[in-house]
């Protein structure tokens, strides 16, 4: 039998591990926090790590704060759910801190950089409640509103990739649970599987009122005529990604590579890319170059 390899911590920038010795117990809060610490490096801040090798043990407050940023930082890092319980149990301030952040960001229409908090505050509450569908679905929900966000289509693979694994979770959770059904096979389609969203699709048909239900079945039989984008709708994401990016070297470039996209009135009827189409107007204003003759989104 091979020997067992422990697992390393994740690199954080600005955090640093503490391996402390056995024995070590995590108090705090005038006795109200007494845990026996398991056999887990401590993240913490650069500036107290080094307050710490001086002084031999960690403070509470101190393994407070490495274990809230290292989570903020990578929800997904290595013993995440172990510092999350931790979190749970001793750091009912930070808890209250998390979901009122949260919460604010849910309540208010919000720019792409804060749908990246609300992720990563979704992901830190499904660590300490991995049970909790909604969580899940939420996250997953979010994922789906970034990845199609005009200034974020080049995180396009990773959000929608991600939304399809939330989604998932969730709907093992809460098998019953229409939206999130239909929402994971949506994340399918974009990704381009579109055998795996009809497999989710059809089940649902007769669960659905008279309105959803005509516009599922046309889903549906789009696929099955294969009326299907010439690619993968998350491929044309990424292409309008490299195309606005590189706007400011090569305009003619990124006319053509927009014009490509909207070219396909499959994907253009499906997802419908009025921002897109926008600028290329203005890109071909800038370039006095005609409109040409085509599909459009």
């Amino acid at each position: 039998m091979a020997p067992h390899t422990p697992i390393e911590p994740t690199p954080l920038a600005g955090i640093s591990y503490f391996q402390p010795a056995g024995g070590y117990r995590l108090t705090g809060r005038d006795g109200a926090v007494d845990l026996p610490w398991a056999d887990l490096p401590i993240p913490l801040l650069d500036d107290d790590y080094r307050s710490v090798v001086e002084s031999g043990l960690p403070t509470y407050d101190q393994v407070g704060r490495g274990i809230f940023q290292a989570l903020r930082i990578n929800p997904d890092c290595a013993f995440g759910a172990e510092y999350a319980t931790i979190l749970q149990q001793a750091y009912p301030h930070l808890i209250a801190e998390i979901g009122g952040e949260a919460i604010m960001l849910d309540a208010k229409e919000v720019d792409t950089p804060y749908l990246g908090r609300k992720v990563t505050l979704l992901k830190i509450m499904a660590l300490m409640e991995p049970a909790n569908a909604g969580l899940w679905r939420e996250i997953g929900r979010t994922l789906m509103e970034k990845g199609s966000r005009l200034d974020a289509l080049h995180l396009a693979v990773q959000a929608w990739y991600g939304a399809e694994r939330h989604l998932g979770r969730a709907l093992q959770l809460e098998p019953e649970e229409l939206s999130t059904a239909y929402q994971f096979g949506e994340a399918h389609y974009v990704l381009g599987h579109y055998d795996q969203a009809l497999a989710i699709w059809e089940p649902l048909l007769p669960r659905h009122g008279a309105a959803e239900r005509l516009r599922l079945t046309a889903r549906i039989e789009e696929i099955r005529r294969g009326e299907l984008p010439k690619v993968p709708p998350v491929d044309y994401l990424t292409a309008l990604a490299v195309a606005l990016e590189q706007r400011q070297d090569n305009l003619y470039e990124t006319v053509a590579i927009i014009e490509d996209v909207l070219a396909d009135q499959v994907f253009c009827d499906q997802f419908p890319m009025v921002e897109v189409a926008a600028l290329l107007e203005q890109f071909r204003r800038e370039l006095n170059l005609a409109a040409p003759a085509g599909g459009r989104c």
